[in-house]
């Protein structure tokens, strides 16, 4: 577990797992666009991921394609999570993202409104 802490404990990484759940099979050049470091530097964050197994590679070619392993942060979940707690987290949770977006749409709608 010790690895998977220290791989999510890194910003950029948290970046790329989310750029790989999103687009599961894409390429280490495709993660490599949206930063703005050298090829080498994203490597090096995208082996300590695959050492937390969070993000599991395989080779096609020249081309490496790159998947999210949920399993590990699962593992995490269920040791210090019941079902009582798990029920409660999850709805505070969504009371979490219900506000986020409503707060995304009033800005969106705000930066609409001053472009008029």
């Amino acid at each position: 577990m010790d690895n998977l802490f220290h791989a999510l404990a890194s910003a950029p990484r948290r970046e790329i797992l989310d750029i790989v759940r999103a687009t599961p099979g894409c390429s280490v050049v495709h993660v490599c666009k949206h930063f703005d470091v050298s090829r080498i530097a994203v490597m090096k964050h995208i082996n300590v991921l695959e050492q937390a197994n969070l993000v599991i590679s395989e080779k096609e070619g020249r081309t490496r394609r790159l998947y999210f392993n949920v399993a590990p942060i699962q593992m995490i979940h269920d040791r210090w999570t019941d079902e009582y707690s798990q029920y409660w987290a999850g709805h505070l949770t969504g009371i979490k993202y219900r506000a986020e977006n409503a707060q995304r749409r009033k800005t969106s709608k705000k930066k609409a409104k001053d472009r008029t």
